[in-house]
């Protein structure tokens, strides 16, 4: 059953609609100057890494048409690896190769690759086919997040990433989103992914959306997904909470992966989070947003915004 209702009844229960998100929230909270700190993936991994956040490994940067024809050089002999557009958005152009098949690489779905159609998929990224506003691009490749165990029935072919609503520094609405066949082993509700509300204040898995359909199990495990403790969940809010002083906006989407032997790394920030996360919660956004204006402490430090969020938004005892 989809969550639907009228504009009305939406704004009794706090849903917060395109248009309010851009006018009150991104729009104040938001400087422009910003957002190439969030909208460059190669600038935001400088900066976590700079002030000590942990994000994927870099292995190298492709800015040209011949080093996309040299791309074995930067391979060098690895097997799995992650390329992607440094400006990229709703997870288009994003290859996860996580093996060999003789000569050619394998993707997280299983299909074969060879070296000259990763090369012609780098060459496509510099065109700019992937990035906003269709502007020459760079490919990145950087190391391949391993999912936590805790996910192994949940997720099919690829790796769940964790989405917080951060606003003026303080956590608001969670999400796990967890790849299917259908999304091609991304975590990309656009591309066919599965969005379940986190409560803030335990990292329990609550609610699913599928399509904009209700759903309690993974349609291609058949496994519950209700009930998952997001493991490290201290940590995924701690680095939440500090991406608001990373990149100095009030208001962004922050996504988080689970390595199995890392824990959690920061894969990029967002300026304008889409709002299906409260379909997944069944919870709106707008009124946790105008308690945080009512009553949150601007000063506060991350601990303190984190400890607030956790009182005032979880639902576990």
């Amino acid at each position: 059953m989809k969550w639907m209702a009228s504009p009305r009844h939406l704004r009794r229960l706090g849903v917060l609609g395109m248009n309010a998100r851009n006018a009150l929230y991104i729009g104040p909270n938001n400087p422009r100057r910003f957002y190439p700190r969030v909208d460059d993936k190669l600038l935001t991994k400088k900066l976590a890494i700079d002030v000590g956040i942990a994000v994927p490994e870099l292995y190298g940067v492709v800015e040209t048409q011949h080093g996309a024809r040299r791309i074995d050089r930067i391979l060098d002999g690895r097997s799995d690896f992650v390329i992607k557009p440094a400006r990229g958005s709703g997870g288009d152009g994003i290859i996860v190769i996580t093996g060999r098949i003789g000569s050619s690489y394998r993707k997280a779905s299983g299909v074969p690759l060879g070296l000259d159609e990763l090369s012609h998929h780098i060459s496509n990224i510099l065109s700019g086919m992937y990035s906003l506003g269709g502007q020459p691009d760079r490919a990145m490749i950087e190391y391949r997040v391993r999912a936590h165990s805790v996910f192994d029935r949940v997720a099919y072919h690829g790796v769940p990433d964790v989405r917080v609503i951060v606003y003026r520094g303080y956590p608001v609405l969670s999400m796990v989103r967890l790849p299917t066949r259908l999304s091609d082993g991304k975590a990309n509700l656009h591309q066919g992914a599965i969005g379940v509300g986190v409560d803030i204040g335990s990292g329990r898995t609550t609610h699913g959306v599928w399509r904009e359909a209700a759903v309690t199990v993974h349609p291609d495990t058949m496994y519950p997904i209700a009930g998952i403790e997001v493991p490290d969940w201290e940590t995924v809010l701690r680095l939440s909470a500090r991406a608001f002083e990373l990149t100095g906006l009030g208001y962004l989407g922050v996504d988080i992966v689970i390595d199995s032997q890392l824990g959690p790394l920061i894969l990029e920030l967002n300026a304008r989070p889409g709002l299906s996360i409260q379909i997944a919660n069944r919870i709106g956004l707008r009124s946790r947003l105008e308690l945080i204006d009512r009553e949150a402490d601007r000063k506060a430090s991350p601990e303190a915004r984190i400890a607030f969020s956790k009182t005032r938004f979880g639902s576990a005892p």
